[in-house]
């Protein structure tokens, strides 16, 4: 199992939408998710940065990635919350949502 940890911004003048955006989210994009072996995914909110947490019980990420951005229930999804949102400025050229490094894990 692997552990994702990513930030990104949310738009101030989105956090309301972005909110009950995620108060019903289309049960075909958890299915996709599930199907791309990712657990205990949450979202938290600090401020307007946004941190996402999920667990990989997977064997190819990039692979179940790619599988999530060809799903049409995903990509309907991403159009309502990409606007959102907006990168961090510590953000790579290919980052939408930025990892993080882990420093600390207790088991």
């Amino acid at each position: 199992m692997r552990r994702i940890a990513q930030v990104i911004r949310v738009r101030p003048e989105k956090l309301y939408e972005y909110r009950e955006l995620h108060r019903a989210v289309p049960e075909p994009v958890l299915a996709r998710l599930r199907e791309s072996h990712i657990a205990n995914y949450s979202i938290h909110l600090l401020g307007d940065r946004l941190f996402s947490y999920f667990e990989y019980h997977g064997d190819d990420f990039a692979a179940d990635s790619a599988a999530m951005a060809a799903d049409e229930a995903t990509k309907e999804w991403w159009k309502l919350t990409d606007p959102c949102q907006d990168r961090v400025p510590e953000a790579g050229p290919d980052d939408w949502w930025t990892p993080m490094e882990q420093v600390f894990l207790m088991e």
